[in-house]
């Protein structure tokens, strides 16, 4: 029987091996994708806020920062902008003020900068916040298609073949080619946006996105024809007689 265990062994140990080999670099690649894509989602958020905001609307901005605790995750972000020199003391810049001073001065940047918080200063945490909470759903309106991801899991759409977007629960972030379509009838005071899905002849005619801004949100002059931007916001209902979905905005970036 020692034999014939030995006699096994010295025929299949290299096999063995091979496939431990093969399992373990399976396991390696897929530890580098998911990494990839995690790091790739993160810089396309990173991108999108260092891009043109185009629109912010403040009290959703500064319900939500402060609803929502996010004051340790900015304290974090303003800790990250400061710099120390050679010479041990920090360097940093806020809201055009310079300053430099050592640990000391350094809590008190950040506290001043927690003090006066703005919609402006707060939008870019927030974002990063809600893509590591995996709530941000990402829709490609040019090519019809949205990110398969774990807030995507969430909702009652994610097991079937086809997402639709009226059923997505949870912010998203909707990149599409927008155009303006003047203010709102139902509300002075607002400025209409509209986006249709995929890249039709003519935008006005099938399914689009209407996004209704309050006008005095509006951080830049309103483009002339079409312009690609990426709104942050929340489905509120699809309106069947005129192929249309409502979105509720909380910021566009261009």
């Amino acid at each position: 029987m020692g034999v014939t265990s030995e006699a096994w062994w010295s025929v299949w140990w290299p096999w063995m091996l091979l496939w431990a080999a093969t399992l373990a670099g399976l396991a390696a690649l897929l530890t580098v994708a998911s990494l990839r894509l995690v790091r790739a989602r993160r810089a396309a958020a990173g991108d999108i806020t260092d891009g043109i905001c185009f629109y912010l609307h403040d009290k959703t901005v500064m319900d939500h920062y402060q609803m929502r605790g996010y004051t340790a995750a900015l304290r974090k972000e303003v800790e990250q902008r400061t710099s120390r020199g050679k010479d041990g003391t920090v360097r940093a810049k806020v809201f055009g003020v310079g300053a430099d001073g050592g640990h000391k001065e350094n809590k008190e940047i950040v506290s001043r900068y927690l003090e006066v918080a703005e919609p402006i200063s707060v939008i870019g945490v927030i974002m990063k916040v809600l893509e590591d909470k995996h709530v941000i759903v990402h829709v490609d309106l040019p090519s019809q298609s949205v990110t398969r991801s774990t807030a995507l899991l969430r909702t009652a759409s994610a097991a079937q073949s086809a997402v639709r977007l009226r059923d997505i629960e949870g912010f998203v972030l909707i990149r599409g080619r927008f155009r303006t379509a003047g203010n709102d009838a139902e509300g002075a005071g607002s400025t209409v946006f509209l986006a249709p899905y995929g890249d039709p002849a003519d935008p006005s005619r099938g399914p689009r996105v209407r996004v209704t801004c309050a006008t005095e949100g509006l951080r830049i002059e309103v483009p002339q024809g079409t312009f690609s931007a990426h709104c942050l916001g929340k489905i509120q209902e699809w309106k069947a007689d005129e192929g249309v979905l409502e979105v509720q905005a909380m910021a566009i970036f261009q």
